[in-house]
């Protein structure tokens, strides 16, 4: 039986965006068993791929932090003999990891960290989406649609009971949408007080909102929901990865930040509105599903001012997103909405 590795140590929605890759390898290969080498906080949404047959947890910043734990952990891993290797991650760390494997054939892109440490390199194509990439990365023929892959993942029944009950008890039953107000770049988030009024906007027009993300991000949403009045309910925190995508087929819409829900709100499969502020779609992470879309105030010298974004504006002025104006997102959402029902 031959044994594939997957090294995706990067954050979620790169996580996310490596499951199309994972989809279409494991139907090029069907008797192989494919294996995930993945961080604490990605752990949950490769155990959900049905393609996946075991994850490995890696933990970069405690167990697994040096040269040494490093060795170990790729000793222990040494024994399952991959025969092939795969590593759309491109840092030191997943170079020199995929050397002490010594599998067969091991794969990753130009811009790769010790790049040479691999048998096979793959050109890094900066117009493409990340899913194409990472389909570049198994040699998978796609059309100008056929890319465009919804992730299938399996959410144990527990998850869906959860999120039903939570429907279940809610008072509200008129139409949700939800927005997606965090991120750990500072130049990434869309201002809180043009949040604040398009929720105002929203429920206006009869939508409760929902405001989601993670522990980090409770303290925003509260934030927003004390300017916004009624009809909004914050759900930061409580929900995991797998449980927030389930929430999300309930919604109408995601309005989101160039960030990890974006591609939550992809594998739900529902409209998505990114806001891109110091970021840029042309890098690659935009969400691709239909009737999705993206606002971007792009005629800006400065803009973008990193792969990431920053943790704050270079000149102060943070015009990349105090130029999208709170209407405008209002009237984008309204447009995208009334499309999907033509």
């Amino acid at each position: 039986m031959q044994k594939i590795l997957i090294i995706q140590t990067a954050f979620i929605g790169d996580a996310i965006l490596t499951l199309p890759m994972i989809q279409k390898l494991k139907e090029q290969n069907k008797d192989a068993e494919i294996d995930v080498i993945a961080i604490p906080s990605t752990k949950e949404i490769f155990n959900s791929s049905p393609f996946v047959s075991k994850v490995i947890e890696i933990d970069k910043k405690k167990k697994h932090k040096g040269v040494i734990s490093l060795f170990k952990f790729a000793k222990k891993l040494k024994s399952n003999n991959y025969t092939k290797i795969y590593s759309p991650h491109r840092s030191f760390r997943s170079a020199i990891l995929t050397k002490l494997l010594a599998a067969d054939k091991s794969f990753s892109f130009s811009n790769s960290k010790l790049k040479f440490f691999y048998t096979n390199i793959i050109t890094y194509k900066k117009s493409k989406h990340e899913v194409q990439r990472n389909l570049d990365l198994i040699s998978f023929n796609y059309t100008d649609e056929s890319w465009k892959i919804i992730p299938l993942l399996e959410i144990n029944t527990s998850s869906k009971n959860k999120v039903n009950d939570f429907f279940v008890n809610l008072k509200t039953k008129i139409k949700f949408a939800a927005i997606a107000p965090g991120s750990i770049w500072k130049t990434k988030k869309y201002p809180e007080n043009y949040y604040a009024a398009v929720v105002k906007l929203l429920t206006a027009d009869s939508f409760t909102v929902f405001l989601i993300g993670g522990k980090d991000d409770e303290n925003l949403c509260n934030s927003i929901s004390e300017k916004s009045g009624k009809q909004v309910i914050s759900v930061a925190g409580k929900f995991t990865l797998t449980e927030s995508i389930e929430f999300l087929k309930r919604m109408e819409i995601l309005i989101s930040n160039d960030s990890a829900p974006t591609h939550l709100g992809v594998c739900a499969n529902i409209p998505v509105l990114t806001i891109y502020c110091s970021t840029v779609p042309n890098f690659g992470f935009y969400p691709y599903n239909k009737k999705s879309s993206f606002m971007s105030y792009d005629n800006l010298e400065c803009k973008p001012c990193g792969i990431h974004g920053l943790h704050k504006c270079k000149i102060k002025t943070f015009d990349c997103g105090n130029f999208i104006k709170p209407v405008k997102v209002f009237m984008k959402i309204k447009d995208m909405l009334n499309d999907r029902n033509i």
